[in-house]
C-alpha cells in the first residue's frame, strides 16, 4: 500500500473516470464532478425540428434546453462543445476508440502496455459494420474509390445492440454505446465516494503540496483533503483551476476544429446511422460521415429534413495557440488553420459531389470543437514521472491539458492509457 492513503480525483471523463477506477483499492478515493447524472436528449427530434422555423433556437448555447449535459461556449470564431456531468464528455462522444499517441511516443512515453489492457478490458470492437446501413455502405465504397483509404472506426459499444439511430452524440437509447460512467461505477462498487454537483474552484498549496481543495457543493463551499490529487477536468476545466491556484499555464490551447460540409440528398436518411462509422485520415485532418446535430438545431443553412441531408465531417489538426481563464476562450484558427480547413473543404465538397450532391447545392455547417487540451503540455523533460515541475509533489493531472499537440482525431482511448500509466506511477 502507497504510504499516501487517500485521494481526490476531480472530473469524470476519459481521464478521471479510467484513474479513478485504477487508484481505487491502492487509495481510498473520492470523486468530485461538477456536473449531474447524464440525461440524454429524449424530445422527438424531428418535432423539435419544426421549431427551428420559429426562431427560437437564436444561439447555439441554448441547446442546454435539449441536451442539459452539453455545455456551449464561444471563442472568437468557433463554438466550443464540452460535456457538463456524469462522464464527461464521453457520453456526448461517438465511442470512438482510436490509437493516436504518436506525439507522446516521439517524447519516448510508452503506452504499449496500457493500450494493451484497454483492448481486454473494454468492449473495442469493428463488428458494428456488420451492421451499416445501404447509406454507410455506400459511403464507404464512394471513399475507397476516391482513395481516401477509409477504415472502419474501432468503437466502445456494444454492436448487437445497436439500433443505427443516429444518437450517438445525444444520448445512446440502448445502451449500446460505452462511455467512462461504467469506470466510474466499478469504483463506486469498490469504495470510492461520488460527488456529483462538486465543483473545484481552487487548490490550496503550501510548501509544495496541496493542502486543501476547496469546491461549491449544490451551491456551498466546502474543502476536501487527500494525500493525492488529480486534476481530471478536462481540456478547459484543469488549466481553469490550475490559474486560479497560481499554477500559470500555457498559451498552448488546441481544440480540434470540426466543419460538416453538407448538401441535400432527399431519402439518404444519413439521421439513422452509426455517427463516424469509420474515418479517412488525411494530413492533418480526418473525413468521416456525421449528423451535426448543432448545426441542424441552430444553423439557417440546415433547415432541411435531417433526413434529406447528406453530411461530411472534417476533424482538423489545429496550431496550438490559445488559452482559456475561466471567463473567455480565446482560441481562433490561424492562417495556416484556415489553409489546411480549405482543403478539407474542397475534398469533401468533391465526396458530395460524387455522392449526387451540385455544389451549388452544398452548404457548411457552425465550426465548432470538442476536444480541447495542450495548457500545460508533456515534455521529454518528465517522459518518466509524467508530472510537470510545475505542480506540488502530490498533485497530478490525468486529461488533455497534458497532450503536446493537437491529434485532430478522437482522444478518448489515448487519454485513458495516458491516465492508467499516470495510476501505475503515483
Amino acid at each position: 500500500m502507497n504510504s499516501r492513503n487517500t485521494a481526490l480525483v476531480i472530473g469524470t471523463g476519459a481521464g478521471g473516470g479510467s484513474i479513478a477506477r485504477e487508484l481505487q483499492g491502492k487509495y481510498q478515493v473520492t470523486i468530485l464532478e461538477a456536473g449531474k447524472e447524464f440525461r440524454p436528449f429524449s424530445l422527438p427530434i424531428q418535432k423539435m425540428a419544426v421549431l427551428r422555423h420559429t426562431g427560437l433556437f437564436l444561439d447555439e448555447r441554448m441547446i442546454r434546453l435539449l441536451l442539459p449535459n452539453m455545455l456551449v461556449e464561444k471563442s472568437r470564431d468557433m463554438v466550443m462543445v464540452r460535456g457538463i456531468g456524469l462522464g464527461g464528455t464521453t457520453t456526448l462522444a461517438t465511442g470512438n476508440a482510436v490509437r493516436y499517441d504518436g506525439a507522446l511516443r516521439e517524447l519516448g512515453i510508452d503506452l504499449n502496455q496500457q493500450f494493451e489492457e484497454l483492448y481486454r478490458e473494454l468492449p473495442i470492437t469493428t463488428e458494428h459494420q456488420k451492421h451499416w446501413t445501404d447509406t454507410t455502405k455506400d459511403m464507404f465504397r464512394l471513399f475507397e474509390s476516391m482513395g481516401l483509404n477509409p477504415t472502419p472506426t474501432p468503437k466502445l459499444m456494444q454492436a448487437l445492440q445497436c439500433v443505427e439511430c443516429g444518437h450517438c452524440a445525444i444520448g445512446c437509447p440502448t445502451g449500446a454505446k460505452w462511455d467512462t460512467r461504467a469506470l466510474v461505477n466499478q469504483a463506486v462498487l469498490s469504495g470510492a465516494e461520488l460527488l456529483t454537483g462538486c465543483r473545484v474552484i481552487g487548490l490550496e498549496i503550501q510548501a509544495g503540496t496541496v493542502q486543501k481543495v476547496t469546491a461549491l457543493y449544490h451551491g456551498k463551499r466546502k474543502d476536501f483533503q487527500a494525500d493525492l490529487v488529480v486534476l481530471a477536468a478536462g481540456g478547459l476545466g484543469t488549466p481553469v483551476i490550475l490559474q486560479n491556484s497560481g499554477i500559470a499555464c500555457k498559451p498552448t490551447l488546441f481544440v480540434d476544429p470540426v466543419l460538416c460540409v453538407a448538401g441535400p440528398q432527399p431519402g439518404i436518411s444519413q439521421d439513422h446511422q452509426l455517427l463516424m462509422p469509420f474515418i479517412s485520415q488525411q494530413d492533418g485532418y480526418i473525413l468521416s460521415p456525421y449528423m451535426d446535430y448543432l448545426s441542424f438545431f441552430f444553423n439557417p443553412d440546415w433547415r432541411l429534413p435531417m433526413k434529406n441531408i447528406a453530411s461530411i465531417m472534417i476533424k482538423l489538426a489545429d496550431d496550438e495557440t490559445g488559452s482559456t481563464d475561466g471567463k473567455k476562450i480565446d482560441k481562433s484558427m490561424t492562417p495556416s488553420d484556415h489553409r489546411r480547413m480549405a482543403g478539407a473543404v474542397t475534398k469533401s465538397r468533391e465526396i458530395l459531389e460524387r455522392l449526387g450532391v451540385k455544389e451549388k447545392d452544398q452548404f457548411l455547417g457552425t465550426l465548432n470543437a470538442g476536444h480541447p487540451g495542450g495548457m500545460l503540455p508533456l515534455t521529454e523533460n518528465e517522459k518518466t514521472s509524467l508530472h510537470s515541475p510545475l505542480l506540488p509533489d502530490n498533485l497530478y493531472i490525468a486529461d488533455a491539458t497534458l497532450l503536446p499537440r493537437s491529434m485532430g482525431n478522437p482522444p478518448m482511448l489515448t487519454i485513458m492509457a495516458l491516465a492508467k500509466k499516470i495510476a501505475s506511477l503515483v
